[in-house]
């Protein structure tokens, strides 16, 4: 019997990708079927259904349930759930679709049908309603709101079979590692207790120093990075895996950090997207997340503990997988070495901390980044990346 959190839910994982041996069959059948185009960020929720990665979500949500979590993180059961999971249509197309019509989910980027849907409802939403809850505000700089404020007009709701993970698995390889494949994984090595670190930057010290504290006190860490959709200027997938690897090659022992990917796109909802973070890593097998400063934030839209405060609101039984709170980490010139605010008594001119906007302007400059900050066989990868930008 496994000794891993159980999926959310309770019960067993729910992945929506449907055998191999059907999927040929199944794809001609929906090339004659209405094509519903994707954004990106509603592309990237099939592949996460595809997984098992929103156990127990069976498709796209409806109107009860968007409201519901919403308002109070809650399904229509009753189910903790933080963000509304939802696709759109155009209103002529919603209204050529009837009740449980099946519908083709087309990735509007590469073209591919990726799924079926059988729509059991429709419905139009109150985007600021949305994003005030969800984001905790309306203006459209903020790269998550900009997304629901283009939705289309009409949501619509009904459960998923899924034909196509595109391009992710081939280009990936292991690296896209599935909920059930990460379970097997740390069933395999004996872990319980794991710690997952979401990332979708190169890791420099800092990070390194969270990983190195929740190996501490769990069996192992699942280092998680987000292979979906990114904010221009961020390093491609590619780059950070090399990165990362030459980390954990250098810098950690042997059997102690599993390093993965994963196809979603970051929403940016700080708070609300902390509690996601934790619900897909309760469904991969991981006891822990680990929630530093600004977790999943953007600019100035939520304070630099905001993502830690919000677990302590939640009611027993939202989720198992809890957070591993640490403080702000950085390198003080005086301990001679890493450390964090709760652990170091001296002033901010004695910490090296560079943030990933001053290490890119470094980096497209060719400029030196400290040792401090970052170890050099990571900051080599990066320097030859940005190099080759030239």
């Amino acid at each position: 019997m496994s000794k891993l959190v159980a999926p959310h839910g309770g019960g067993e994982l729910k992945p929506l990708l449907i055998p191999t041996v059907e999927r040929a069959a199944e794809l001609k059948r929906a090339q004659g079927l209405k094509k519903v185009p994707m954004t990106s960020r509603e592309t990237s929720d099939v592949l996460m259904f595809a997984m098992g990665a929103y156990t127990p979500l069976d498709g796209f949500m409806n109107e009860a349930d968007w409201k519901g979590v919403c308002t109070d993180m809650k399904l229509a059961s009753g189910l903790f759930w933080p963000i509304p999971i939802t696709v759109s249509a155009d209103l002529d197309l919603a209204d050529s679709i009837g009740d449980g019509e099946e519908v083709a989910l087309l990735d509007e980027e590469s073209g591919e049908i990726l799924a079926v849907m059988t729509v059991t409802g429709k419905y139009s939403i109150n985007r600021e309603f949305e994003c005030q809850h969800v984001y905790t505000t309306t203006d459209t700089n903020h790269p998550g709101v900009q997304k629901v404020m283009e939705q289309r007009a009409v949501n619509l709701s009904g459960p998923v079979a899924v034909l196509s993970e595109g391009e992710f698995p081939e280009k990936y390889g292991d690296l896209y590692m599935r909920p059930a494949k990460s379970r097997a994984v740390f069933a395999e090595k004996g872990w319980s207790r794991v710690a997952a670190f979401q990332t979708r930057n190169p890791m420099h010290r800092s990070h390194e120093h969270l990983a190195k504290i929740a190996v501490e006190v769990t069996d192992g860490v699942f280092i998680h990075q987000v292979l979906g959709k990114l904010k221009p200027g961020d390093i491609p997938a590619e780059v950070r895996t090399q990165a990362i690897q030459a980390m954990i090659d250098n810098y950690f022992v042997e059997g102690t950090v599993i390093q993965a990917g994963y196809p979603i796109e970051m929403r940016y909802a700080g708070p609300r997207e902390a509690l996601i973070h934790a619900l897909i890593r309760q469904n991969y097998g991981c006891s822990h997340l680990i929630v530093g400063r600004d977790h999943a934030g953007v600019g100035d839209y939520y304070g630099p503990f905001d993502a830690q405060h919000i677990f302590d609101k939640l009611w027993d039984g939202a989720l198992d997988t809890v957070p591993l709170k640490i403080d702000i980490t950085f390198y003080c010139k005086k301990c001679y070495g890493m450390a964090t605010a709760k652990t170091c008594p001296h002033g901010k001119e004695d910490q090296v901390n560079i943030s990933g906007t001053m290490q890119r302007e470094m980096l497209t400059k060719g400029e030196a980044i400290p040792p401090e900050f970052s170890r050099p066989e990571v900051v080599k990868i990066l320097q030859d990346y940005y190099a080759s930008l030239k």
